[in-house]
């Protein structure tokens, strides 16, 4: 069987260690550092671009420094959050005191949105700035963050794929060598980070971008971000069939690791976080649609 060995990649960037001081930067928190700043920077370049409006654009540069803020707050508490409700609630119900250990891992996409929206909403309502619009800004550089993130994870050697004899199957080292049932030999298994860093990541971007830029979708406020819940929910709906669901989901009696099972059929976690965002974001882009240009 052929396969791709796994690069000789360290999760850390670099360490110091002085004295009883350590202090590690890793790949995945540069992602997010990166994902987020590069967000800023472009919402504050697109509401400098007098043609991509009808009229003012909906916010200032200075309140989108602002609501970087607010947005980092959203990211890393609904992240959390949503990790612990969705995926391990028992674990953590039994050692509350873990929660707050963020530097151990375990973040939700689903319930880093989830953060964002609500710390988004009270922002907007702060400032006086409409909704839509502002969750149009936001979507627009979402996908930065989650290819970056998707590649970390690569880099981590964590959340891989199903087993695989596919050319490209990746041969990822510990757990995921020691837990691919009925293989013998070398394991090698989808390397969905990559499928997902492609997809929800550059690929949903550079739509987006294509969107704003050259449709001028940003007049009907809405569009963008519904463009952005569909786009995501969708990609991650398919990735989702050869991505290992988590362990907690596996039984013998369920070795796809199902989490909603309805007459021999099934959805996994992550399908069903991501149903909703597919059709919330179809029914953004059919209200845009029906309804008038933002006025200017």
């Amino acid at each position: 069987m052929s396969y791709i060995p796994f690069p000789d990649l360290s999760p850390e960037i670099f360490r110091i260690d002085l004295g009883g001081f350590s202090f590690a930067l890793r790949w995945y928190a540069l992602a997010y550092i990166v994902g987020l700043v590069a967000g800023w920077k472009l919402i504050a370049r697109i509401v400098s671009t007098p043609r991509l409006w009808p009229g003012p654009a909906p916010m200032t540069a200075e309140q989108v420094e602002r609501l970087l803020t607010w947005v980092i707050i959203g990211v890393v508490l609904g992240g959390r959050l949503g990790f612990v409700l969705f995926y391990q609630p028992g674990y953590y119900l039994q050692n509350p005191g873990h929660i707050l250990r963020v530097w151990e891992g375990g973040m939700s996409f689903h319930g880093g949105f989830l953060g964002v929206v609500v710390a988004g909403i009270l922002f907007c309502r702060k400032e006086g700035i409409p909704m839509l619009s502002a969750a149009d800004l936001m979507a627009v550089v979402a996908p930065i963050g989650i290819g970056l993130g998707r590649l970390a994870n690569f880099i981590n050697a964590e959340l891989w794929g199903r087993p695989t004899t596919l050319p490209w199957g990746v041969a990822f080292p510990g757990e995921a060598a020691q837990t691919c049932p009925g293989v013998v030999g070398i394991c090698a298994r989808h390397p969905s980070q990559l499928y997902e860093a492609m997809l929800e990541g550059f690929l949903l971007f550079a739509v987006l971008l294509w969107v704003v830029y050259r449709r001028g979708w940003l007049a009907r406020p809405g569009r963008t971000a519904g463009l952005f819940f569909a786009g995501y929910g969708l990609g991650r709906f398919v990735v989702e069939f050869v991505r290992q669901p988590d362990a907690q989901f596996i039984t013998p009696g369920n070795p796809l690791g199902l989490a909603l099972q309805v007459g021999g059929y099934g959805l996994t976690m992550g399908q069903i976080l991501s149903l909703p965002m597919i059709v919330v974001g179809v029914w953004f882009i059919a209200r845009a649609r029906r309804g008038a240009p933002a006025p200017a």
